[in-house]
């Protein structure tokens, strides 16, 4: 039984992630990433690099996007909230120019991949956001 819920956002391979939480009194675990749950869940690809960015409240970061070398992304919020957004770039996709927005914050848990050729950026809407 896969910790992941994969929830499609109505553009081909931008997908919203949810995770169980197992939690008691002392706090709680999760699991973020799990290769084969990932890859059933139509999350296919190797991740080469992590990054990590603290931004306060107001800052927009993006659109940013890689043109002869794109990256894929799985982006997720673990101290705030942000408004993050990808935009499809892929000049032959059927979406081509469509935008899917949504909050991630470090209370709720979710996660967005956002494949090679979007755009993506956030908006930071707490007092920082890690």
């Amino acid at each position: 039984m896969s910790n992941f819920t994969f929830i499609q956002t109505g553009i081909k391979d931008l997908i919203v992630i949810e995770t169980k939480l197992y939690g008691d009194e002392r706090g709680y675990f999760m699991e973020s990433y799990h290769k084969p749950d990932f890859y059933r869940g139509g999350i296919q690809v190797e991740f080469l690099q992590d990054n990590h960015s603290k931004s306060r409240r107001g800052v927009l970061r993006g659109m940013h996007f890689q043109k002869t070398e794109p990256q894929g992304k799985l982006v997720k919020v673990i101290a705030g909230e942000v408004y993050d957004v990808a935009v499809d770039i892929r000049p032959d996709s059927e979406s081509y120019g469509r935008y899917f927005g949504i909050n991630l914050s470090a209370e709720n848990h979710r996660m967005m991949y956002v494949p090679e050729g979007f755009a993506h950026g956030f908006y930071v809407l707490s007092e920082f956001a890690e």
